[in-house]
């Protein structure tokens, strides 16, 4: 058994010292914390975010942050009559998928479905899909033979107003557009009503017209011009007296 030797524990404690130096990190002044901030700016991107204490927000496109216990009204799609071509063109992708038939509500899972049909038939290549709508409607049911005058029911999932001729879905990225066409034709078999493939470039639609060779000026004209002069007055109504007459009496 090796022996204690207390002498060589104790000149190892002597020979220890401590540094009167603190070992903290020096605090910078105001004038040199904003040299240092100037350089990093120079350094990152134009865009770039530095640093952010806010939280990120719940929630995606199939379901917004907002409170579900909050009752909604059902609501009718918006329809593009008054001249604005708003969401019917693509706007970010090469390829886009929009409805033809008429407005309705979409729920968040149909076009859950739809987003994974093309996703499974794109796999293993380089594209982005986005989203062009958002499912904020809360669709509130009860239950079946519920009596009249119990309520509007609860909470049963999200939907989207979906107008006339609005882009739901756009695709971009080294796609063929032969294999662009096969995946919307999937997505649009998953999703009530009708659909069609449109690629960037294409004209607007205007409720239900497209915009292909006519401008917008003219087809908020009327549809031909006539002259004051070539209006005829309108007949005068019959008078009372002419009405009591029999018509078998000449």
């Amino acid at each position: 058994m090796r022996p204690n030797n207390p002498m060589s524990l104790a000149g190892a404690l002597k020979g220890l010292s401590i540094s009167a130096s603190s070992t903290t990190r020096p605090s910078l002044g105001p004038a040199a914390a904003l040299t240092i901030a100037s350089q990093i700016r120079q350094k990152t991107p134009h865009n770039a975010r530095l640093f952010s204490v806010t939280a990120s927000r719940p929630g995606n496109w199939l379901e917004p942050s907002i409170k579900r216990t909050k009752k909604m009204m059902k609501g009718r799609a918006r329809v593009a009559t008054g001249g604005s071509v708003k969401g019917t063109t693509v706007a970010w992708g090469d390829y886009g998928l929009r409805m033809v038939d008429h407005q309705r509500r979409i729920s968040a899972k149909n076009l859950k479905i739809a987003e994974d049909a093309i996703k499974l038939r794109l796999r293993g290549e380089k594209y982005r899909l986005y989203k062009r709508v958002c499912c904020n409607v809360g669709v509130f049911t009860s239950g079946n033979e519920m009596r009249m005058g119990k309520g509007k029911g609860g909470f049963d999932h999200w939907a989207a107003r979906v107008a006339v001729n609005q882009i739901v879905l756009e695709l971009k990225g080294m796609l063929h557009e032969q294999v662009a066409r096969d995946a919307f034709r999937l997505a649009g078999n998953k999703l009530p009503g009708q659909w069609e493939f449109v690629k960037k470039g294409e004209p607007p639609v205007v409720g239900i017209t497209k915009l292909d060779g006519v401008t917008l000026e003219e087809l908020k004209r009327p549809r031909r011009k006539v002259a004051a002069e070539t209006i005829m007055p309108a007949t005068p109504a019959p008078s009372a007296e002419g009405a009591q007459q029999p018509l078998d009496n000449p």
